[in-house]
């Protein structure tokens, strides 16, 4: 496990970035076909200009929450916030802020905000699994130490090895990225089944907060407020505020058959 895959002079290129761009391009096509299929105003140039509202937004709010969690190293080291290449990239606050830019775009756009982010779920569940793939090849995201048969002994100098030298940890991004196909299996074959617009959506944050939270109680690089983990307490939040969006505004009802 290195994190470069091809190094020739001033050229690299990183499993990290690699990972990124299958995961960006996948999503493009899948979102594409989505609101294609959906009927909603957006032409393929629209997804295209949604992606370049989104991604730079989730980026952005993703380093931001890692960075609050780890004021005290990074107020020390502040060029060091923008070596998003070395990890630390927070999903949860990734999702949030690309959530915010989507809401955004559909206000400007006059497009149904709920239609489209039950679009864009699927995709976007696919694109964190194969990022874990990144994570792997990096050694961040990783495990506590593990007697398991299948922990990882990941190199020195790479996140998990410098945390817990020369010892087999839990291979938890592989944990996750399994979790995120599953779900992704389930968000996709939801999808055409009539629920009112919003329940993909609900489902996708429901279903990741249980995959977090099971994954999270193997990870050495958990996020932590005060006595909990981070990830706990906000897919906890989610949880509570999806679940009861499903029941109140009642999306489990299906309108057609499309």
């Amino acid at each position: 496990m290195h994190p470069i895959l091809i190094e020739v002079g001033p050229l690299v290129i990183r499993y990290y970035g690699l990972t990124y761009v299958v995961a960006i391009s996948l999503g493009y096509v899948l979102a594409r076909l989505e609101v294609r299929r959906k009927g909603l105003p957006l032409s393929g140039e629209g997804v295209l200009d949604l992606l370049l509202w989104t991604i730079p937004s989730a980026i952005i709010g993703a380093r931001l929450y890692y960075v609050a969690f780890q004021w005290s190293y990074y107020s020390a080291h502040p060029l060091d916030m923008v070596k998003i290449w070395q990890g630390g990239l927070a999903i949860h606050g990734g999702v949030l802020a690309g959530a915010l830019a989507v809401w955004i775009f559909c206000r400007v756009r006059r497009v149904p905000f709920w239609a489209l982010t039950d679009a864009l779920c699927p995709s976007l569940i696919l694109g964190q699994a194969i990022g874990r793939i990144g994570n792997l090849m990096n050694g961040d995201a990783y495990g506590v130490p593990t007697t398991l048969p299948w922990g990882l002994r990941f190199p020195p100098e790479s996140p998990a090895g410098m945390a817990y030298p020369g010892q087999a940890t839990h291979p938890s991004m592989i944990y996750e990225m399994i979790l995120n196909l599953l779900i992704f299996v389930f968000l996709w074959g939801i999808r055409k089944r009539g629920h009112r617009d919003g329940f993909t959506t609900a489902m996708y944050f429901i279903l990741y907060a249980v995959a977090r939270s099971i994954v999270s109680v193997t990870r050495g690089d958990s996020l932590w407020l005060g006595p909990f983990r981070a990830a706990h307490v906000i897919s906890l939040v989610f949880v509570a505020v999806f679940g009861a969006m499903i029941v109140i505004r009642r999306l489990y009802r299906r309108e057609t058959t499309a």
